[in-house]
């Protein structure tokens, strides 16, 4: 046994050593060709490269996509900030020949333990190769065409033009390509003139920079910045005395009004962005290679759009719109006005989210219909009181004027009807993000942790128009290569995420929002069928949000408004949003004006009395007179079943009489759906009808006895024959004095 168990561990072995033998021979094979791969002298250096964009009819979009048009020379840039940049990427830079063997080892080492490859032991050469020559992936192949390129760049190049080349091509976020560029827009300087603390918070942002922008995580942004300070001063760079004033510092950043201002926001820089996603490569590269974006571009469409927002912008206010078209999801206009790239900010959604997160999916669960009657009052769970924004309650009101009136006690009262977890996967499946601690029935009102982009809320609602049909939308319609061969199309993967009746049924909601709702202004909108939902976060000081998402059979449209900085301003879902959304579908010629009801979506009577009185959801019978029914719109798998009884006995009569000084006294209680004839003695004394508190009546009582008959009757002419009689015989009181007395009713 023990020989069997000994022969066994030899074989292990040698297995092992053959295994790691043979893999060590085929990277050591791929590492020797890849070292003939040549450099690209011009990705290195060229500062006029561009980036060629089609619109959607194959003609070429005149926005500026040119980027690293502001290179500096290494022996302009200060000595402390090259040095800034080296003490956080690369300690080694001057003494290693492309890659650093130490931190390759302690790297692998990590990453074994961690079992992933979150820890990268790339230097300065190799991120220089890695964003002008290769993709982002994370494969063995496209490392060792990094070591083996980084190794040959440092033979053709010495260390500085290295240096210069990575400075002048590494992205800072918010379209900034290089250190001149990034250096004019956020401290509105050339790089030359850069002091300390600029460039330790240039140097950590490239990390990643959106995590580090000082723009939107300014606390992160200074975390690192003083970690690049430490550092510098552990490298020997700077003195203790030195890092400890920079680190007292604040980062006053002086956000350039005219550097990239609308091409960080066009409609190309976001194709452009979005293909570099697609194509897993930097944009320098998507130019040096010759590829070219064939977007869903429409120029008249994005002219209105432009000239909308332009129109309602409002001072300290920046404003964001969009427009997909429904059928393909492809983005047809897109732009923003404001010195911060927008196209991904998260911001919170307010009331907007409902329709997503709420209503559509309690449509869907048969939780709900249009017609569900939800009682709207002071609401307390745990620790959570929320308002409606007037202050005030309305008694029992029906989802679709909880809807329209953006009520929230009733969106509340419907999450918890189907579950916050049954919630968020409906709106997952939309590409809504949650973070862990989205949990809480603030979600209802938009209430999130990191907010949702305006492109995924606006990419939402297309599941609407679809049908239940959610398609990730985009800019790129197509890319080709330099020879002009085809190497993406965009062809979305088609998730069902709701019936189609509960779509028309959400649909026909926000329809009457958009005539007598919050989003009320669209009233007037003639050309097509729009439904429409506004949002507004903020409180009695002010709004920080504000949106209008409205969707036509043809094309959905989102509009945002909103401070970067949450400042309050005078902004509101119906108001500035949707001033740009009648601007713009008013403008426009739609082939396709009408929702399509499906077979699955039924419109049947329901009784009106009851869902008043009684707050049920009752079929009217044959006998309900038409005043008392009215028309709503079910879904086949939720329909009413029961049918109301009011109209199929009798009217009731609760009525009492008496004498007294003289006076018969009669005391009825009327119903509202109910008429009563009074009569004294045969002769019609008084109607009563359309009534519901009670009446007291006095009627002279002169005779030594009289007769009081009520006929009661449904209120309809066409069942006058359905009544009931009541008779009170009075007898004058002997003792009653009744001559001159007065009487009144």
């Amino acid at each position: 046994m023990k020989k069997f168990v000994k022969n066994g561990v030899i074989l292990s072995l040698v297995a092992i050593f053959f295994g790691f033998t043979l893999c060590a021979s085929i990277v050591a094979v791929k590492y020797i060709k890849y070292k003939n791969l040549p450099i690209n002298v011009s990705a290195l250096s060229d500062p006029t490269l561009s980036i060629e964009v089609y619109s959607k009819d194959n003609t070429k979009i005149e926005d500026q996509n040119q980027f690293n048009g502001s290179n500096i020379k290494i022996e302009e840039i200060p000595d402390y900030t090259k040095k800034a940049f080296i003490s956080i990427e690369d300690k080694e830079f001057y003494k290693h020949k492309g890659i650093n063997k130490k931190r390759i080892i302690k790297a692998t080492l990590n990453n074994m333990k961690s079992r992933s490859f979150k820890e990268g032991a790339s230097t300065i050469t190799q991120q220089l190769i890695k964003n002008t020559h290769l993709t982002s992936e994370k494969t063995i192949d496209r490392k060792l065409k990094e070591i083996a390129l980084a190794q040959k760049l440092e033979k053709t190049f010495d260390k500085d033009k290295i240096l210069e080349s990575y400075l002048n091509i590494i992205f800072f976020g918010n379209n900034c390509y290089g250190l001149e560029q990034a250096s004019q827009y956020y401290f509105s300087k050339s790089a030359k003139d850069l002091n300390l603390q600029e460039s330790c918070t240039l140097a950590g942002m490239i990390k990643s920079p959106n995590r580090y922008s000082p723009i939107t995580n300014y606390d992160l942004c200074l975390q690192r910045r003083n970690l690049v300070l430490r550092e510098m001063e552990k490298d020997g760079y700077i003195s203790t005395s030195e890092k400890i004033t920079a680190q007292g510092t604040t980062i006053d950043l002086a956000i350039s009004k005219n550097i990239g201002r609308s091409k960080i926001n066009s409609y190309s820089q976001a194709s452009i962005d979005e293909a570099t996603k697609i194509l897993g490569i930097p944009a320098k590269q998507i130019a040096l290679s010759g590829y070219k974006i064939h977007t869903y571009f429409d120029e008249e469409k994005q002219k209105t759009l432009e000239n909308a927002l332009s129109d309602e912008k409002m001072e300290n206010v920046d404003n964001m719109g969009i427009v997909i078209d429904n059928a393909s999801c492809g983005i047809l206009a897109y732009y923003a006005n404001s010195n911060f790239k927008l196209f991904d900010v998260k911001r919170q959604p307010a009331s907007a989210l409902k329709p997503i997160l709420v209503y559509c999916p309690a449509l869907n669960e048969n939780v709900i219909s249009p017609s569900t009657q939800i009682l709207d009052e002071k609401l307390k769970i745990g620790s959570y009181e929320p308002e409606n924004v007037n202050k005030k309650f309305s008694g029992y009101i029906s989802v679709a004027d909880a809807v329209k009136n953006s009520v929230n006690i009733p969106a509340i009262k419907t999450l918890s009807y189907i579950g916050i977890d049954t919630a968020k996967s409906y709106a997952e499946k939309m590409d809504i993000e949650f973070d862990e601690k989205d949990d809480s029935y603030a979600l209802a009102l938009g209430g999130m942790t990191n907010g949702v982009s305006l492109a995924n809320l606006t990419n939402a609602y297309t599941t609407f128009a679809n049908g239940g049909i959610y398609k990730k939308a985009g800019f790129v319609q197509f890319i080709t290569d330099k020879n002009d061969k085809l190497v993406y199309m965009h062809r979305p993967q088609e998730k069902m995420v709701f019936r189609q009746d509960s779509c028309y049924l959400m649909t026909s909601i926000l329809q009457e929002s958009s005539k007598s709702g919050t989003a009320k202004k669209l009233s007037d909108v003639s050309n097509t069928q729009i439904a429409s939902k506004t949002g507004t976060a903020g409180n009695e000081k002010g709004n920080t949000d504000a949106y209008n998402i409205a969707y036509t059979p043809q094309e959905t449209i989102g509009v945002w408004f909103g401070t970067p900085d949450n400042r309050r301003e005078k902004i509101a879902g119906g108001n500035q949003p949707t001033n740009v959304v009648k601007k713009y579908i008013t403008s426009q010629n739609y082939e396709k004006t009408e929702f399509i009801v499906p077979s699955s979506v039924v419109k049947i009577k329901i009784d009106s009395l009851e869902k008043e009185e009684d707050h049920r959801i009752l079929l009217a019978s044959s006998f309900t007179p038409n005043r008392y029914t009215e028309e709503a719109l079910f879904s086949r798998f939720n329909m009413p079943t029961e049918t109301s009884q009011k109209f199929l006995e009798k009217p009731k009569i609760l009525a009492e009489c008496k004498a007294e000084n003289g006076q018969i006294v009669l005391s009825i209680s009327p119903e509202k759906h109910i008429v009563y004839q009074i009569y004294k003695n045969n002769i019609p004394y008084q109607t009563i009808s359309d009534k519901n508190a009670p009446v007291v009546l006095r009627l002279p009582f002169a005779e030594k006895e009289a007769e009081i008959k009520i006929v009661a009757k449904f209120l309809g002419n066409e069942y006058s024959n359905i009544e009931t009689e009541q008779k009170f015989s009075m007898l004058q009181d002997k003792n009653s004095k009744t001559k001159n007395k007065k009487w009144y009713i």
